[in-house]
């Protein structure tokens, strides 16, 4: 599975709705590409944030 650039901007914005629930989100098996990357790891400087693995 891989999902796109366009995917991860809504994975991050779902994230940043609700950043509290989710402690592990498991991408593993994704190639997702740098652009994608960043827009997810964005949402850990959010000080809501409770993901604790990515």
């Amino acid at each position: 599975c891989s999902i796109t650039e366009k995917q991860c901007l809504i994975l991050t914005s779902a994230l940043k709705s609700n950043p509290s629930h989710l402690r592990e989100l498991d991408l593993s098996k994704n190639k997702i590409e740098n652009k994608g990357v960043k827009h997810i790891c964005n949402i850990l400087h959010d000080s809501r944030c409770k993901l604790e693995r990515l």
